[in-house]
């Protein structure tokens, strides 16, 4: 315009000068009044956040400028709303990200209201409103609030921040509508009828939150609604649910009543309150039915590795058949005690001295003598000394499992190279031998199934295989042993009486105290138990084992 005033005439300069005022005048008086297509200057851009005036905008004058930047974001005008915050280049790239998280089809506020000096901001006056915002999935509202400075020259500005698109979000987060993110929390583990939620008892809580975290869900529709992301676009927190979808679930292999009789049995008035612990397999294919526990460090049902104590003359029986070539009537005279390798080793109290008994007689009362001496004589002396070791890893299939949904659990031991007492010891489940009620369980489920399936928790679970079968024979043995215990031997006190039960007692030092165990088989499940502080097996495990074999 100055080149014109050195080119024209002066008259017609003046003319064109004060037409262009009269422009420039309309411009901003339509920007004022908020014309749609106008743009508006920047409050921002001339606003000094290191000056601030030394009081805080009237009211007025900040609902006045809220007003406007509001106007500007409800219409999108994004760079216009952003010039009148302190910080522009920031405010114009999220007020586009919530446009776009939202996908957004309406914004309007209402109840634009001074609230007086802001608590958060020092030296700014804070600006309510309520906003109504047309999002994917439905129509949104909540209540919200701007902090507006004051420079020290006049000019204002909305101080920003993410809470000015939602009270409390912090940088880095972001708005979405829509589908909505799944909520790990929201998994349910269940049980094997689709619906028990796993977390409702108390010994699965811990194994319920393991899988939740590891296993992958199945079925199941997300919520569609308004949330809070984080820069992943994890979900942070849910603000509105639209629709509510089905939680995904985890299914699991337990069996819901199984599980609620176990929670009860591990607390039987007969323990007195000592640690338990117990597992259920249903034996046909290793699927974990039930796993509780009580006391303790830990879950002593699947982590509590102790000495099975003759549990173990299961496998010590199996070896002795298979390797050794007895059978159930082959001699293993009964003493009251015995030395071997320069230990004394002796009975339970009440298991009465019979030298003329038979390998299965001597199962059926449990005697410690007749199994050290035949596992030494046969084995041990025989050049076979990992036979015990050998058994347990390649028929019964004892080892390092993974269960399935990252649940640990303790492997046994049996070592192969044992030595001095050791090697009389193992064939009573003592000394170095260990293993946990899910172990043992899994032992009788062995025998009853006529061969090793490897526990699992979830369906479809990788199973691993025992690298050699039990024989039709020794299973055949063993069943015929083990269904003597339960009707006429040691665990008769509890499960005589009870149609097809297959089992073993056990009652193992340590230290000062004896732990009892029991396991057994009935018509679908395995079951074993173990309670420490147990005096003997029958008269603690076996109130364990005789409720969840009647399911009561």
């Amino acid at each position: 315009m100055n080149r014109a005033v050195k080119i024209g005439l002066a008259g017609t300069c003046t003319a064109l000068l004060a037409l262009g005022g009269i422009g420039t005048y309309n411009l901003v008086q339509g920007l004022t009044s908020g014309s749609a297509g106008d743009v508006k200057p920047s409050a921002g851009s001339t606003f000094d956040a290191s000056e601030l005036s030394s009081t805080p905008p009237s009211g007025a004058e900040a609902v006045k400028l809220a007003r406007a930047f509001l106007d500007s974001w409800s219409r999108q005008h994004f760079e216009g709303a952003a010039s009148d915050t302190d910080v522009p280049d920031i405010a114009v790239q999220a007020l586009r990200d919530y446009t776009g998280g939202l996908h957004l089809k309406k914004l309007s506020f209402g109840h634009i209201l001074s609230a007086g000096p802001s608590a958060v901001t020092p030296g700014a006056t804070k600006v309510t409103f309520d906003v109504t915002a047309q999002v994917a999935g439905g129509t949104w509202t909540y209540s919200s609030a701007v902090a507006v400075l004051k420079g020290a020259h006049g000019p204002l500005a909305v101080h920003w921040n993410n809470s000015v698109l939602y009270p409390g979000m912090s940088d880095g987060q972001s708005l979405i509508a829509g589908k909505l993110p799944a909520d790990p929390g929201a998994v349910k583990v269940v049980a094997a009828d689709g619906t028990t939620d796993l977390s409702a008892f108390p010994s699965l809580q811990d194994i319920t939150a393991t899988i939740r975290q590891n296993a992958q869900p199945t079925g199941g529709g997300a919520d569609t609604g308004v949330a809070v992301v984080d820069g992943g676009g994890a979900a942070v927190q849910t603000l509105q649910v639209f629709t509510k979808g089905r939680a995904p679930v985890i299914r699991t292999t337990i069996d819901a009543g199984l599980q609620a009789v176990a929670e009860s049995a591990v607390k039987d008035a007969h323990l007195q309150g000592k640690p338990a612990g117990t597992v259920a397999l249903d034996w046909r294919n290793g699927h974990i039915l039930a796993v509780a526990h009580t006391g303790g460090d830990g879950d002593i049902a699947i982590d509590g590795i102790k000495s099975p104590g003759s549990t173990m003359k299961i496998i010590t029986a199996a070896a002795l058949f298979d390797r050794a070539g007895l059978t159930p009537s082959s001699p293993a005279p009964c003493t009251d005690s015995l030395i071997a390798n320069s230990q004394l080793f002796h009975n339970d109290p009440g298991v009465r001295a019979a030298p003329g008994s038979s390998l299965a007689q001597a199962f059926t009362v449990s005697c410690n003598t007749a199994f050290i001496k035949d596992g030494f004589h046969y084995l041990v002396r025989g050049g076979d000394a990992s036979a015990l070791h050998d058994e347990a890893v390649n028929v019964f299939g004892m080892g390092s499992w993974s269960i399935g949904g990252g649940v640990a659990t303790t492997d046994p031991s049996i070592p192969a190279d044992v030595q001095g007492g050791d090697q009389a010891a193992q064939f009573i489940g003592q000394g170095k031998v260990t293993a946990t009620p899910l172990v043992m369980a899994s032992v009788a489920a062995t025998v009853r199934n006529g061969g090793f399936q490897q526990p699992v928790i979830l369906p479809g679970q990788h199973q691993d295989t025992a690298p050699r079968s039990l024989s039709a024979r020794t299973a055949g043995y063993l069943q015929v042993m083990m269904r003597d215990v339960a009707t006429s031997g040691t665990a008769a006190p509890r499960l005589a009486g009870l149609a097809g039960v297959g089992a073993k007692t056990g009652t193992a030092e340590e230290g000062d105290h004896t732990n009892g165990w029991l396991t057994a088989y009935g018509s679908r499940i395995s079951v074993a138990a173990l309670v420490e502080g147990g005096s003997s097996g029958v008269d603690s495990a076996g109130y364990v084992v005789r409720r969840l074999l009647t399911g009561s």
